[in-house]
């Protein structure tokens, strides 16, 4: 039994990072309130059902690798393992729209990259000592954009460094940060194979994050209210002592404790004198309804070309695009046509666009540079009962589905902690 005597937490926001505070403190027999602004938790991570196309879509497609433990904890914690799939190994496919190569980067188990002496198994044109800059950039901890430590040029940037972590850091690489890059290189190509499989949402990513974890809290008595959007906070000196929502008033008592666990801009506009992000990219991802080609991986690469990754659904060929800013303000149909002419050529598929929908994400993540990095903030604020959790707080990590977690346990370990103190 579930009792507010011994204080409530009341957790801001239903996104991952939410979630995940949830989940981490579920065991802990507190009462727990979440309180989501919008009707469907997931935040930026979310599935539905796309009328004009009649498919079942995600908001943006989200990789894990096997590399993500908290992740891959979280998702094993809420029962959806089966939800994740993946090809077994650490295998790359990649196309070159330019040259129309195409070649699959297989890394091995080990940590010591063997792989890269074998030419069947590296990316193409490219030797073993192109290789090494990677090596440098993962033990790089001064937060300098990664142009100024970096060459980013050649083969290896161009078909490994450049689309791994555009993908990851969502920027130019030449822009982003050579502190995260670093950290993204050290957890998952640093540590081989293993680290580096990666896994996809069969059947979407709210069937494997999102609604199994709020099915977990519910059946654990923790409530989970939607469309409470916080409006406000009060303070006194050292803590929380209310949280104004739209439908109503929560005066805090002495020993509640709040998780705030949303947007960076969000926070900005609801805690006083907060250093956050400021600044943010985009990410366009498009859906088209279509039977994939046999012969088309699950996930594809694409050098020098419009698309950047392309993902097989069954019923659905989906593409994703980083760093999107230009194309924000292109027409629909004109988009769609620029992406499907990149698909048609890869697939052999007619070149006439199929139903499609196009997904723009303005704000998608904070942008991964030095200076936005030195924004973020620590968990811990200056009120004893207040903390924060997002991909945007300073996780190490660049604005990622692992860093949204880790933020979230970190913040239910400083909630659990405030708990005992004021017990």
């Amino acid at each position: 039994m579930r009792s507010p005597d011994r204080g409530t937490v009341h957790v801001i926001g239903a996104g991952l990072a939410g979630l995940a505070a949830a989940v981490a403190l579920a065991g802990t027999h507190r009462a727990i309130v979440v309180h989501e602004a919008n009707a469907q938790a997931g935040g930026r991570c979310r599935s539905y059902h796309d009328q004009s196309t009649g498919m079942l879509i995600d908001n943006g497609t989200h990789l894990l690798l096997s590399a993500n433990t908290a992740a891959l904890t979280f998702v094993k914690t809420i029962g959806a393992e089966r939800e994740l799939e993946g090809p077994g190994r650490a295998e790359f496919p990649f196309v070159n729209m330019a040259s129309k190569e195409r070649w699959t980067l297989r890394f091995g188990d080990s940590r010591i990259p063997w792989w890269v002496f074998d030419r069947g198994r590296r990316v193409p044109h490219s030797k073993p000592a192109d290789y090494l800059p990677a090596a440098r950039l993962a033990w790089s901890f001064a937060d300098r954009p990664m142009g100024a430590i970096l060459d980013c040029a050649g083969p290896v940037y161009e078909g490994l460094i450049k689309p791994f972590l555009l993908a990851a850091l969502n920027i130019d690489p030449r822009e982003g940060s050579a502190r995260l890059a670093g950290a993204v290189i050290r957890e998952s190509l640093a540590r081989g194979g293993k680290a580096c499989v990666p896994l996809l949402a069969r059947d979407g990513i709210g069937n494997a994050l999102v609604e199994p974890a709020v099915r977990y809290l519910r059946e654990r008595g923790i409530t989970v209210s939607m469309q409470e959007e916080l409006t406000a906070m009060s303070f006194s000196a050292r803590s929380v002592s209310q949280l104004d929502f739209t439908t109503r008033p929560v005066p805090l008592a002495g020993n509640d404790v709040v998780i705030l666990a949303v947007p960076a801009y969000a926070a900005a506009a609801l805690v006083p004198g907060l250093s956050a992000p400021t600044a943010f990219r985009g990410i366009v991802n498009a859906h088209f309804r279509i039977d994939p080609p046999a012969d088309l991986p699950p996930m594809l690469g694409v050098v020098n070309g419009t698309c950047e990754w392309i993902f097989a659904h069954a019923g659905r060929i989906s593409v994703t695009i980083s760093d999107a800013q230009r194309f924000f303000d292109m027409p629909r149909a004109e988009l769609a046509s620029i992406i499907w002419r990149d698909v048609a050529a890869i697939t052999d598929l007619p070149v006439t666009v199929p139903p499609c929908q196009i997904v723009r994400e303005r704000r998608a993540t904070f942008a991964a540079t030095p200076e936005q990095n030195a924004l973020r903030p620590l968990a811990e604020t200056a009120w004893d009962n207040l903390f924060l959790a997002g991909d945007w707080t300073a996780t190490a990590l660049p604005a990622t589905l692992e860093g949204a977690i880790r933020s979230g346990n970190r913040a239910a370990d400083l909630a659990a902690q405030r708990l005992r103190t004021v017990a």
